[in-house]
């Protein structure tokens, strides 16, 4: 595994080798190193409970999760930021 960044926010990581993610509405998918895959899934889980609990501040602690993981993934992985997140 190479070194990773480290991650904005306290995550798991399960993984142990690179993932394919698919971006579920274009299909088009990027693979992840291990740190990514657990930042990529916080980011996703963040937004997808705040919009279940309809949480629309922007200030909210799920947001600023969201924030935070976008900005870290366009810094380093850009790449795979416009393919799975843009």
């Amino acid at each position: 595994m190479q070194n990773e960044p480290n991650p904005p926010f306290e995550v798991e990581i399960i993984d142990t080798q690179p993932v394919e993610v698919k971006n579920p509405y274009s299909g088009q998918v990027a693979t992840l190193q291990p740190t990514a895959v657990a930042v990529y899934d916080s980011i996703k889980g963040a937004e997808m409970l705040a919009n279940q609990m309809g949480i629309d501040d922007g200030g909210h602690e799920l947001w600023k999760t969201v924030r935070e993981g976008l900005d870290w993934f366009i810094k380093h992985y850009p790449e795979e930021y416009m393919v799975l997140l843009d």
